[in-house]
């Protein structure tokens, strides 16, 4: 794989060799220094070796005659990798580092690392980056990593920990090996399910366990390669290694920004490269696992992550705190979560029952997909399987947000959260995670890029299932949502044609069959047509629906016609009148006759005044008058971003200079949304609605995201 990528415009790279080695838990421990901004640490891997079907539970390690569980391994890969000194410039450039604070560089010229001595280049003629079993050659484990200073790679001495001897299978084995170490690892991840807790205690106690041996490593743009001398298969790789490393701060997976309130604050925001930049990490989707983490900081900060425990704070000493969460369901790094702030916890001013188990009777229809048979994913405590938390409506729920939005929250949001949660339950059935952290994250998140494609096989998949994310570093990409949106109209046209009932009686039977695993868009679809009355299939098939949908360029024509036959409801009739409305008071002389009547304008729904702006903006020009009569008879720069982003089109387009200042305070404020309004502030060539670009910018600019900025950046100079 060509290494030597244009981060602007190339494909991103997913390096990780999942086809020989799979995380299979992530232990992380790790402090946030808001000073430097910089979070810095360790994260200790446990391995499971080989590759396994992705629908396949448990499988027992093979112990009976004193060995280590083994897996057949993939065929070797004869294309070697770029020696690394090849590429030392750019290894320099990206600063990858063994340095601590206060430490000297011992990186050789050429790039390569070794804890404790320089080490020799990593060259094609010995050590491939896709390494299986290659005889001599000793096997290259390949992490996804980026923007990261990686300081020290260690082999974990897991069986040190007291007690441990009780997973192993062969008590014979009394002298400490490899192969031992790596048996108690086998057995630790493929522990049963009713014993999560015993195994997250487990996973804890190992990786505080002392180190056992350091690892030969070397950090490309993408990549953090180590190795043992010696461990020639994935099998005879240590099982549990902890690297010690610390995040940089222009690092792409999280984001130092302040809040509302302007304190400041961090937190992952769903990066093109996604987590990469965090933690190293194996990238590729199929990489299912589970994780535990601590996070210490300043006793001021709360932490949040994406855990299934709703963590409270222990004070270590004066001034800082420790969180600690942990998932016990398998899934992607990339959903890895991590948010720390200034934040307060909202709660309604009277008392509720937030936090209990909301009951009610199921319908046949719904009681048919709760808890029956045997779930289709690999073992883990599935909450499907569990007749509680099938009938739990509601599950507890946090709400954190800066102290300035404690008024707004407890108005709206605390109100909307159970009854969303219910309906999620009523359409879709038990509610997967146990439960939910909610946080209002500052104007600058780039809410657009949490909308990217996350495939398993986004492109050519190498033998060690190294493979490409298209376009994924294109900074244009993720503010073009076409796909997305027909995707949705895609949903709306299926149930239509289906009908509710019948529509969300599928829903409830797919999220029930398909819960915990990975889909593609076939997988859905495919099932669909396979539980539908045949009458209502019609001309529905895969095919027909990828070409029509997926595959062919503009509106889709069931689209179009639903569009013509929304023109007609009575809400868009209403919006229609409002416009004819506003287009007769545009067209009177500034001086008008006593006896003409004013016009009365209705009260319309947000979704309503995102029409009217629309045709609005259709019109050739609407003068000052017109422009102040409507804002004034909406109040539109109080209502949701949809209406005002419409409104400021309508500003920029009539150069009405009197509300400038809505269009920069949307560009302050809503800044994941004005992506757009910079290109029409440009294009325009108006001196005046170029320097409220150029100024909004420059105001901003340090707290976008990097795509956005760049994006941006390229607008304007």
């Amino acid at each position: 794989m060509d290494t030597k990528l244009d981060p602007s415009r190339d494909d991103l790279p997913l390096m990780a060799n999942t086809s020989h080695i799979l995380v299979k838990h992530y232990v992380l421990d790790l402090d946030v220094d808001f000073e430097s901004q910089i979070i810095e640490g360790t994260i200790v891997l446990f391995f499971e070796s080989g590759k396994k079907q992705s629908g396949s539970t448990k499988e027992p390690c093979r112990s009976e005659s004193n060995e280590a569980c083994r897996f057949r391994m993939p065929e070797p890969c004869h294309s070697p990798v770029t020696d690394t000194r090849t590429f030392s410039s750019k290894t320099r450039s990206n600063d990858f580092t063994i340095c601590g604070k206060g430490e000297k560089d011992t990186s050789g010229k050429d790039g390569n690392h070794d804890n404790r001595e320089q080490a020799s280049g990593i060259s094609s003629s010995k050590y491939c980056c896709d390494t299986g079993n290659h005889g001599s050659e000793d096997f290259l484990l390949v992490l996804d990593c980026c923007d990261l200073s990686v300081l020290k790679v260690e082999e974990v001495d897991v069986a040190a920990v007291p007690g441990i001897e009780k997973l192993t299978r062969s008590p014979k084995l009394t002298v400490v090996s490899e192969e031992l170490r790596n048996q108690i690892v086998c057995e630790l991840v493929t522990l049963p399910a009713d014993r999560w807790r015993e195994q997250l205690d487990y996973y804890a106690r190992c990786s505080q366990a002392p180190g056992c041996g350091e690892l030969l490593f070397d950090t490309d743009t993408w990549s953090l390669q180590i190795r043992k001398t010696g461990a020639q298969t994935a099998t005879d790789f240590p099982h549990a290694i902890r690297i010690r490393y610390s995040t940089k701060p222009q690092g792409r997976s999280v984001t130092w920004t302040s809040d509302q309130s302007g304190r400041p604050c961090v937190y992952t925001m769903g990066s093109p490269i996604n987590n990469r930049a965090l933690f190293p990490c194996q990238e590729p989707p199929v990489a299912m696992s589970t994780w535990q983490a601590t996070v210490r900081a300043a006793a001021s900060f709360v932490v949040l992550m994406s855990g299934e425990n709703s963590a409270k704070p222990t004070q270590l000493r004066e001034g800082c705190s420790s969180w600690h969460y942990y998932v016990t369901m398998p899934m992607p790094a990339s959903t890895f979560t991590i948010a720390v702030g200034s934040w307060t916890e909202m709660k309604p001013e009277t008392c509720s029952s937030n936090d209990l188990a909301a009951e009610r009777s199921l319908s046949p229809s719904e009681a048919d997909f709760r808890y029956v048979g045997i779930c289709g994913h690999m073992e883990y405590p599935c909450r499907f399987q569990n007749p509680s938390a099938t009938i739990q409506e509601i599950i507890p729920h946090r709400v954190f947000a800066p102290l300035c939005l404690k008024g707004a929250c407890q108005e709206t949001l605390l109100q909307l959260v159970p009854p969303c949660l219910s309906a999620a339950h009523r359409v879709l059935g038990t509610h997967p995670f146990s439960r939910l952290d909610i946080l209002i994250v500052p104007g600058n998140f780039p809410s657009l890029g949490m909308a990217r494609p996350n495939k398993e096989k986004t492109g050519h998949v190498s033998d060690s299932g190294s493979s490409v994310v298209k376009h994924g570093l294109n900074p244009e990409k993720v503010f073009m949502q076409v796909h997305y949106l027909k995707g949705y109209f895609l949903l709306r046209f299926l149930a239509q044609r289906l009908g509710d009932d019948t529509y969300f009686a599928f829903l409830r039977k797919f999220v029930h069959t398909f819960h915990g695993q990975l889909i593609l868009s076939q997988d859905f679809l495919q099932m669909l047509l396979e539980n539908i009355p045949e009458e209502k299939r019609l001309e529905l098939s895969v095919e027909n629906i990828f070409r029509d949908w997926l595959e062919s360029s503009g509106i889709p024509q069931p689209l179009q016609r639903e569009r013509q036959a929304g023109a007609e409801c009575g809400l868009a009739r209403q919006v229609s009148v409002e416009v004819e409305k506003w287009i007769r008071m545009n067209r009177r002389p500034r001086k008008r006759k006593r006896r003409e009547t004013e016009e009365v304008f209705e009260k319309l729904l947000p979704d309503q005044l995102v029409l009217l702006l629309e045709h609005l903006l259709e019109q050739k020009t609407l003068n000052p008058r017109t422009l102040q009569s409507l804002e004034r008879a909406y109040r539109l720069t109080q209502q949701d971003a949809e209406v005002r982003h419409r409104w400021c089109e309508l500003i920029i387009k009539h150069k009405y200079t009197k509300a400038y200042k809505d269009v920069e305070r949307f560009l302050q404020e809503d800044q994941a949304m004005g992506i757009y309004l910079y290109g029409e502030l440009m294009v325009s060539e108006d001196s005046r609605q170029q320097q409220v670009a150029r100024r909004c910018f420059e105001l901003t600019k340090e707290q976008m995201d990097r795509s956005s900025a760049q994006v941006v950046a390229e607008m304007l100079f």
